[in-house]
C-alpha cells in the first residue's frame, strides 16, 4: 500500500521510462550470461554510436532551456564547502602522485578560476579550477579533467591537479553537481536526490553531471594551449562513474581512468550484492521505501530508484554496454578486489566486452583492468600511480 504522494509515485514510467523501455526493445546488444557471469557463446554487439546517441536524448529529456557556452571568471575558494564531518583535511594518497621536483614551483604554477554556463538555472553555473606550469613556448599540452568523489568538491583534488601540472599537463576540476560551489548547505546532494525521485525532473545520480561534462569538453577542444586529441578524464568513486559515462557519452575524452567507480547495477540487483552502493546515498532510497509501502529496502525498491533517477542506468546504459563502448579508447578500470561497492564479479561481461573490442581494432593493450588485493572502496597510493603511469603512456607525445 502506498503511504504518500501517490500520484508520483504510480507514474514513475514517466515519458523518459517509456523511451529508455523502447530502446531496450530495439537495442542491438546481444549479451547474456551463464550461471558463472562469463560471456555467453554469442558475442557482445554493440552499436556504440547508437547506443551513444540514446544515452544523449535520455539527458535531454530532463534538461532546463539551453543558453550558449560562455565563460564568466572566478576566484580561488578559500573556505570550500564539503558535506561531511569532521571536515576533510589532507589525502596522503593523493600527495603520493608523482611529480616534478620543480624549485620555483610556486612561482612557475598558474591557476584559473571561472564558471561555465551548461543550462539554465543556478546547477547550470558549472565551477572549475584549472592548475598548469607557465610556458614560454606555444606547443599544445595534453589536458586531465579530474573528478572528486562524494560530499567532496574540486578544492580536494589539488594535490593531484598540482602534481600532473608539474609533469607538463592542463589539470582541470570541476565541482559536479550539488558539490562545493553549487551546493548550498550539508544536505544539498542528498535533498537533491530525493527530489529527483519525487520530481523525476533531474538527474543528479550521475548524469546531470555527464552534460556538464560534454560541455566542458565543448570549452577544453577550443582552448589554444590544450591539445584537442589528448584529453584525458578520470575520477574517484561518484567521480570515477563521472568519468566512465562522461567518455561512453563524449569520445573526445581520449584516454579514460575510473577509480574505484565501475560496477555492475544491473547485477548486482540479481546476485543480491546491491546494499553497499545503496548505503551511499540511503536517503534517497529510504524515501522511496516509505514512498512504495515497503517495510524494508529490497531489490525491486532499488530498481525502481535507478530507473526513476538515472533511468537506463541498470539495463541498457549499464556497464556490460558502456564500458565495451568506450573501447578501443585507452581505458584503465581500478577498483578493490574486496570493494562492495564495485563487486568485482560483476565486472566480467564488461571486462570481456572491452578486451574484444580492443583487440578487434588491434590494440589489445588499451584496455587494462587492475583489482588490487586486500582494497575494499579506496584509492591508494597504488591506483594514484597506475594512473598516472596510464596517462603519460597514452597522452605524452
Amino acid at each position: 500500500m502506498l503511504v504518500r504522494h501517490v500520484g508520483s509515485i504510480l507514474h514513475v514510467q514517466s515519458d523518459v521510462l517509456c523511451r529508455v523501455s523502447n530502446m531496450k526493445n530495439s537495442f542491438s546488444a546481444n549479451v547474456f550470461t551463464d550461471s558463472n557471469n562469463k560471456m555467453g557463446t554469442e558475442e557482445a554487439n554493440i552499436d556504440a554510436a547508437k547506443l551513444r546517441s540514446e544515452f544523449l536524448q535520455v539527458l535531454r529529456t530532463r534538461r532546463p532551456p539551453q543558453v550558449p557556452l560562455h565563460m564568466l571568471p572566478g576566484k580561488p575558494v578559500n573556505d570550500p564547502l564539503y558535506q561531511e564531518c569532521p571536515k576533510p583535511i589532507y589525502s596522503e594518497v593523493m600527495a603520493s602522485c608523482p611529480k616534478e621536483d620543480i624549485p620555483n614551483m610556486k612561482e612557475l604554477l598558474q591557476e584559473q578560476n571561472f564558471y561555465l554556463t551548461t543550462e539554465e538555472g543556478e546547477q547550470g553555473r558549472l565551477p572549475v579550477l584549472v592548475l598548469s606550469m607557465k610556458e614560454t613556448d606555444k606547443n599544445k599540452r595534453p589536458a586531465i579533467v579530474f573528478l572528486h568523489s562524494t560530499n567532496k568538491c574540486k578544492e580536494w583534488l589539488r594535490p593531484l591537479l598540482k602534481a600532473y601540472a608539474s609533469r607538463g599537463y592542463i589539470a582541470v576540476a570541476i565541482d559536479s553537481r550539488y558539490h562545493g560551489e553549487r551546493a548550498t548547505n550539508m544536505t544539498t546532494y542528498r535533498d537533491a536526490l530525493i527530489s529527483s525521485w519525487k520530481k523525476g525532473d533531474t538527474m543528479p545520480f550521475i548524469y546531470d553531471t555527464v552534460w556538464d561534462l560534454i560541455k566542458l569538453a565543448d570549452y577544453l577542444t577550443e582552448r589554444e594551449d590544450i591539445d584537442s586529441s589528448r584529453i584525458g578524464i578520470t575520477g574517484e568513486s561518484l567521480g570515477g562513474m563521472h568519468a566512465w559515462f562522461a567518455a561512453f557519452a563524449d569520445t573526445r575524452y581520449a584516454v579514460i581512468v575510473p577509480i574505484v567507480g565501475v560496477q555492475g547495477f544491473r547485477w548486482a540487483i540479481e546476485h543480491d550484492r546491491w546494499q553497499a552502493r545503496v548505503d551511499s546515498i540511503n536517503a534517497v532510497f529510504e524515501e522511496a521505501r516509505t514512498d512504495l509501502g515497503k517495510k524494508k529496502i529490497d531489490k525491486e525498491v532499488v530498481q525502481k530508484v535507478w530507473d526513476r533517477i538515472a533511468p537506463g542506468l541498470a539495463s541498457i546504459f549499464d556497464s556490460p554496454y558502456t564500458i565495451p563502448a568506450i573501447s578501443p579508447r585507452p581505458l584503465l578500470i581500478l577498483n578493490g578486489e574486496e570493494d562492495p561497492r564495485c563487486p568485482i564479479a560483476g565486472l566480467d561481461i564488461p571486462k570481456s566486452g572491452a578486451h574484444k573490442a580492443c583487440a578487434d581494432a588491434d590494440c589489445p593493450l588499451n584496455f587494462k583492468m587492475i583489482a588490487q588485493a586486500g582494497i575494499g572502496h579506496q584509492m591508494t597510493p597504488l591506483m594514484v600511480k597506475e594512473a598516472s603511469d596510464w596517462f603519460d603512456t597514452f597522452l605524452k607525445v
